[in-house]
């Protein structure tokens, strides 16, 4: 009869001792470890069981040098620390990533990009000594971060797709977003049935995805029910509250005679609220409103907010997914995930 034998109290456990205690071999206990699939229930269990049992920690620094991994993914959002966190929607984003990287040894490191000395920072980072992949979030056409990432041999995923698919030196097909266009023609939609017939917009930034696709949604459902989408009828925002209510300020002197409001994102449709509240304007009696997200945000305004619903945290999961697929050079079922949206009907529309 076999004995399983412990490791001395002051001696650290090592592989082959956890393999002996579990009566397996070697490489099973290996791949237990590294999470592979390929093991049978029981060998896990009893892997596992040892490993508890008898304490046993890898060694992340001699696994690193035989594997070339570092075991850690980059997140960096070109935005600034004050957006990042003080907006539901990259909250939402990175509690999502860290769900989709929760049955994995990966872990997540997060960084802000927006200043010069930020990006030097970060630039500097990201190499294969430090990370296994990237994520790159909010960005803006001109960013030189995804052909930089690219050059650097790192699997890169981006969050939202980006305003020009094409880019000298990058691979940007990569990516996870959601149907904008489609959410925004819905939100359209809703306030031409609700009897809404001066409709204006406020957009999110032309030089980003996101911005781009819910202003040709819009324009593409005011064409298909004969309404109005004149340059007077369209105000431009950043997302930001700030700009919702300069946006609905400049809307209101062109076009005094708005009777709904589609905003491109819960933020810039709570400034635009402000502003009608400040005018004088009922929601939604005189003007009916609706936003982009569906934040918590959208719940808290007064009156609440109809609004798009991206399932934000669904998209940091299916950035997480694919970035791990493109580490361990499986080949996914399409480079790229388009999420549905929702319209959430509350008060203001």
């Amino acid at each position: 009869m076999t004995t399983k034998k412990s490791p001395s109290a002051d001696a650290r456990p090592t592989l082959d001792e956890v393999a002996e205690y579990a009566g397996v071999g070697r490489g099973t206990v290996s791949r237990v470890i590294n999470g592979s699939s390929q093991v049978s229930p029981k060998a896990r269990e009893a892997v596992e069981r040892a490993v508890a049992e008898l304490g046993y920690v890898p060694n992340l620094a001699a696994r690193s040098l035989v594997t070339r991994r570092t075991n850690a993914v980059a997140l960096v959002v070109s935005e600034s620390q004050e957006r990042v966190f003080g907006e539901p929607f990259f909250a939402g984003i990175v509690r999502g990533i860290s769900s989709g990287l929760i049955d994995t040894q990966i872990q997540l490191w997060l960084a802000m990009a927006q200043s010069r000395a930020e990006r030097q920072r970060v630039e500097s980072h990201l190499t294969t000594q430090h990370v296994d992949g990237v994520m790159l979030l909010s960005l803006h056409d001109d960013d030189p971060l995804p052909a930089l990432v690219e050059r650097r041999g790192l699997p890169l995923v981006l969050g939202g797709r980006p305003a020009r698919l094409t880019r000298p030196g990058a691979s940007v097909e990569w990516f996870v977003d959601v149907d904008n266009i489609g959410g925004a023609r819905r939100a359209v939609e809703h306030l031409y049935r609700s009897g809404r017939q001066v409709i204006a917009t406020i957009t999110g930034p032309q030089d980003m995805g996101g911005g781009l696709e819910r202003l040709s949604g819009y324009q593409q459902a005011c064409e298909e029910h004969d309404l109005s989408c004149d340059a007077d009828l369209i105000a431009y925002g950043d997302f930001s509250y700030d700009s919702g209510m300069a946006a609905m300020r400049q809307l209101l002197e062109r076009r005094p005679d708005i009777d709904g409001v589609f905003a491109a994102a819960d933020l810039m449709a709570a400034g635009a609220l402000r502003v009608l509240r400040e005018h004088g304007r009922r929601v939604p009696e005189d003007v009916a409103v609706v936003g982009f997200d569906d934040s918590s945000l959208a719940r808290q305004t007064d009156p609440s907010l109809t609004t798009v619903r991206q399932p934000i945290d669904e998209m940091g999961r299916a950035m997480a997914r694919l970035l791990v697929t493109r580490i361990s050079d499986e080949e996914p079922a399409q480079p790229h995930a388009v999420l549905d949206t929702d319209l959430v009907i509350r008060e203001s529309a």
